[in-house]
């Protein structure tokens, strides 16, 4: 499929790993929540996923996708990120349709919304979960 965004970048960093600096800044311009004021933990949450998809524009990093799989059964999407003045242009939905196309299609893609982003992720083909359960970080 030709990349519907001909001003946009998107590829698997996977030799070329991205800056901490970076993700921090498309963290926190995308309004997603994380630890972006501390950037060692940034470069530890980057250095061993299995599966990371980047969006550039102009050589500036504008979104991220980042997944734990097995390539076999799950998948994690842990972070979806686009920062915000390229929210709306599909950057988002590429970057999943991206993480799909590596995974493939006996992988089930799942994740974990933040409260502000409920409503999108059906737009983008995912279903609700009602049989979920997790144990809250710390910090």
């Amino acid at each position: 499929m030709q990349n519907p965004h001909t001003d946009y970048q998107f590829n698997t960093p996977q030799h070329n790993p991205l800056n901490p600096v970076d993700i921090a800044r498309v963290f926190d311009s995308s309004g997603i929540k994380r630890p972006t004021d501390d950037l060692p933990r940034i470069a530890r949450m980057f250095a061993a996923p299995c599966l990371v998809v980047s969006a550039w524009q102009g050589g500036q990093l504008v979104g991220v996708a980042r997944a734990l799989t097995d390539y076999a059964y799950c998948c994690y999407l842990s972070d979806l990120a686009v920062c915000k003045p390229q929210q709306g242009q599909g950057i988002g939905r590429e970057l999943i349709r991206q993480v799909q196309a590596a995974i493939g299609d006996q992988v089930m893609l799942l994740l974990l919304s933040a409260p502000g982003a409920m409503s999108y992720y059906p737009t983008v083909g995912f279903q609700a979960a009602h049989n979920a359960f997790f144990i809250q970080r710390k910090r």
